[in-house]
């Protein structure tokens, strides 16, 4: 298999010239090919088999021990004007960005394979559907891409017919970390990535691909490409909603993604379309539609368990590549939080030594097609999307933000997405309560300043008056003793049965000065060991403590200077007044 598109057999020329492959292999996206690389990997040593009569079809792969990682300080927006990509990025000038690069890939390949992956983000033939060739000497990232994207002749069909496509060039080179970059040059559609096997820095349909550079094209086209999971709703009388949420590491994103309802809520149903990104395009009659862009997950896989997310458990139970977990006597494999079974092998293959750490490296991960997921919604696949009822952006506060509270209009709503923090736990660093602002969950992932940013969210308003609600939840607040106040996991539901409800006109709420509030009998408690007091103290609003906390988020809008948009500005004092 090769190409009649002209552009993209002469990038591939160019490509193999520059690195200098033993051979070129066109990869056709077949399960037979999936199968043949992974025989091929397994002869190498680069995956372990698991025990197939409990894990059929999957497979380990251990990387390398200074690989394990996004790489935000080696991640690049490589802007021609070094303020489009703004202070949330690291820049570096296009031309000594490609001469880094240039000089790092020449003869890289010497001796490997040069893969070409032709792929589609979204459903094949969408119109929201986007495309991608990824270039890379990784048989890892080949196979990880089949699970991920759909990718190979039909990708590559669409790809001939609309004769643009986003260029990727990857090497795992010599895992350096001092040889290691991963660059982004949004006006050129383009990714180069050096030195990395990690699925975040060398799965360039991913991070890369998804959100930085679809981010910047979201904003050139009128769209928007969301650091987001997609959940459908349905109540027991079959009316389903659809969100979309936005929420930073830690704070149960893959639990929402694969909520199981609770006992006392029977006949509803939750659906997962997404786990990590959204597509949303306005429709012709301005109803915003979403996509996930993905075909399969990349999950982090301590802390799963029948408890915590019995969907993920099942999951990934069959075809699914692991990776950097434990493996047991059985060679099953392992990891912290399991449940089950005793680790012997830790991630790097030594004998587990509690000594070394962990047994299981935190950050380790499962690759598998989001088809195998039990709550697996078929519109996932539907070239039209699903209409947006509310948007959900959330944080981990102990304190500070009630469980859930509405915004009063789409600007201040953007404001509340904008004013996004957690507070680090004792796995993100060694302080905790730390606030770290991260805007609509996507400061790692935005492929152009900020600020720009911000205007093109306030731009919607203007466009439709179907837009959805906007919300905001935090399920982790904390009473004076440091006890959670809400349940959380599946009796997150009773939550966003409220945000439903709202969107729905269906119940009222009480004004306050961040937004609406429910009231003390809206959110249903039936069945629930949650007592009135609790629930006053998750929905209670502490005016001192907002005053400080609308200073801060004025200090980080302002540290974005003469692009903040003025709207957003407007919306800060408005709630700085209500607060006063």
């Amino acid at each position: 298999m090769t190409t009649r598109l002209e552009i993209l057999s002469d990038w591939v020329a160019e490509a193999a010239e520059l690195t200098q492959p033993g051979k070129i292999h066109w990869c056709t996206g077949t399960l037979d090919e999936y199968r043949s690389l992974v025989q091929e990997m397994l002869a190498s040593g680069d995956l372990l088999q698991l025990n197939q009569d409990h894990y059929p079809d999957c497979y380990l792969h251990r990387s390398d021990p200074q690989d394990v990682a996004r790489v935000e300080h080696l991640t690049f927006v490589c802007s021609q004007n070094e303020l489009d990509a703004g202070p949330n990025n690291n820049w570096m000038a296009p031309a000594a960005a490609k001469a880094k690069m240039a000089e790092l890939f020449a003869g890289c390949m010497q001796g490997r394979t040069l893969y070409v992956v032709p792929y589609c983000m979204g459903p094949l033939g969408s119109v929201y559907a986007r495309y991608g060739v990824e270039i890379t000497d990784s048989p890892y990232v080949v196979i990880n891409m089949y699970l991920m994207t759909r990718m190979g002749q039909g990708a590559l069909e669409e790809i001939e017919k609309k004769g643009t496509f986003i260029k990727g060039l990857h090497s795992i080179g010599e895992l350096d970390p001092e040889r290691r970059f991963i660059m982004h040059f949004p006006e050129e559609l383009t990714i180069m990535s050096y030195g990395s096997g990690y699925g975040g820095n060398a799965l360039l349909g991913k991070k890369c691909h998804a959100l930085r550079i679809a981010s910047y094209q979201a904003r050139t086209e009128g769209w928007l490409a969301e650091h987001m999971l997609i959940i459908g709703v349905e109540n027991p009388q079959g009316e389903t909603h659809y969100l979309a949420c936005a929420f930073p590491s830690a704070c149960g994103k893959t639990n929402l993604a694969m909520l199981i309802p609770p006992e006392s809520y029977k006949g509803w149903k939750v659906w997962t379309l997404g786990d990590d990104i959204a597509w949303m395009h306005l429709d012709e009659n301005g109803q915003l539609r979403a996509i996930n862009p993905e075909a399969g997950y990349f999950g982090v896989v301590p802390g799963t368990n029948r408890r915590t997310n019995r969907n993920a458990y099942e999951t990934i139970h069959s075809d699914t590549i692991f990776t950097n977990v434990a493996v047991t006597e059985d060679n099953d494999p392992w990891w912290e939080d399991k449940g089950t079974g005793t680790p012997v092998t830790d991630w790097q293959g030594r004998a587990y030594d509690p000594a070394n750490g962990p047994a299981a490296h935190p950050n380790s991960r499962f690759t598998v097609s989001a088809k195998r997921n039990p709550s697996y919604s078929e519109l996932a696949d539907a070239p039209e999307g699903v209409p947006i009822s509310a948007l959900v952006f959330g944080g981990r506060r102990r304190e500070l933000a009630p469980l859930v509270y509405q915004a009063k209009d789409w600007a201040h709503g953007v404001l509340i997405g904008a004013s996004v923090a957690s507070e680090t736990t004792a796995a993100a660093s060694g302080e905790v309560g730390i606030v770290r602002r991260d805007p609509m969950a996507m400061k790692p992932f935005c492929g152009y300043n900020f600020a720009d940013y911000w205007a093109h969210w306030l731009s919607f308003d203007a466009r439709s008056d179907k837009l959805p609600k906007i919300f905001h939840v935090n399920w982790f607040r904390r009473d004076a003793k440091g006890q959670f106040l809400w349940p959380g996991f599946g009796e997150n539901l009773r939550v966003l049965r409220w945000i439903i409800d709202r969107c729905e006109e269906r119940v009222g709420a009480d004004e306050s000065p961040i937004g609406f509030l429910p009231t003390a009998a809206a959110i249903d408690l039936t069945g629930l060991d949650v007592s009135a007091e609790a629930l006053a103290q998750l929905l209670s609003v502490n005016t001192e403590q907002w005053q400080v906390e609308m200073d801060e988020v004025g200090k980080y809008l302002d540290s974005y200077g003469d692009r903040l948009p003025e709207r957003l500005r407007a919306e800060h004092a408005k709630v700085l007044q209500a607060l006063a």
